[in-house]
């Protein structure tokens, strides 16, 4: 698949004012449990732009991918994301928002990519081990009812599963994955044999390696693309604010004229 390339990003003034807005503390989920990692300055992202280095090595988003919203649209936040992960159940929150925000008008698109956190660590140790399995599920959904089909099932799938933690280890009940899939218009029947031989299961490793080769070790964990720029790095639980400043900053250019 065709690498993304460092492109010209954001005038220096821009980039000043990037740095008084956009510093975020990076909270991920990674192979063992953390809480807070050292404070991330995503202004840092923005200067490597500017110098045209240390381009992320994320893959192009392309109609494969899972959509929500203008595919066309002029900025993409690109998630990797794991439907066990509590961090990920908050972003995903905040994603909804921005896309409440600056969908309707074709402005920013959300894209989509499994990252299950179920291989053993070091120590053999599987932080979440449905993870991969929903993924699984999330790519059934897609395979049988198209992108729409595939939202409806993610936004149910992360409103209704608890947080894997250590007072609730396994997550969701699997048993409701068939059930999310029926309300989201999804033939059962093709669903469950879909996810019982293992049919999407290529597709989710497919995207948790593009993740490795991204340089992601935890979720969330997500970048914004533009037409003018290398991916930035949105690592961890952002806020909305994060978010949204960002994406001010990037649309005030008026040099994003679409992405790809």
């Amino acid at each position: 698949m065709e690498q993304n390339k460092p492109k010209a990003f954001l005038n220096i003034p821009t980039a000043i004012l990037f740095a008084s807005v956009i510093v975020a503390v990076a909270i991920v989920w990674s192979r063992k449990p953390t809480t807070t990692l050292p404070p991330v300055n995503l202004a840092a992202s923005a200067q490597a732009a500017i110098a045209g280095s240390k381009s992320p090595n994320i893959s192009s988003v392309t109609s494969a991918d899972h959509i929500l919203g203008n595919p066309n649209a002029p900025i993409k936040i690109v998630e990797y994301s794991d439907p066990s992960c509590p961090y990920c159940k908050a972003f995903n929150s905040v994603m909804m928002q921005v896309m409440n925000v600056y969908g309707k008008n074709g402005k920013v698109a959300w894209v989509y990519r499994s990252f299950p956190l179920d291989k053993p660590d070091a120590d053999g140790n599987v932080l979440h081990p449905n993870a991969g399995h929903e993924s699984q599920a999330l790519e059934c959904a897609a395979a049988l009812g198209g992108n729409q089909a595939f939202w409806s099932f993610e936004q149910q799938l992360y409103t209704i599963t608890p947080s894997v933690t250590p007072q609730s280890p396994k997550g969701l009940d699997q048993s409701k994955l068939p059930v999310i899939a029926k309300s989201a218009g999804i033939d059962v029947n093709k669903f469950n044999n879909c996810l019982s031989t293992g049919q999407q299961a290529n597709a989710v490793e497919a995207q948790y390696e593009d993740g490795l080769n991204a340089g992601i070790a935890g979720t969330p964990y997500s970048f914004i693309v533009t037409s003018d720029a290398a991916p930035i790095p949105l690592p961890g639980l952002q806020t909305y604010s994060t978010v949204n400043n960002a994406i001010q900053i990037l649309l005030s250019q008026g040099n994003t004229s679409g992405s790809n």
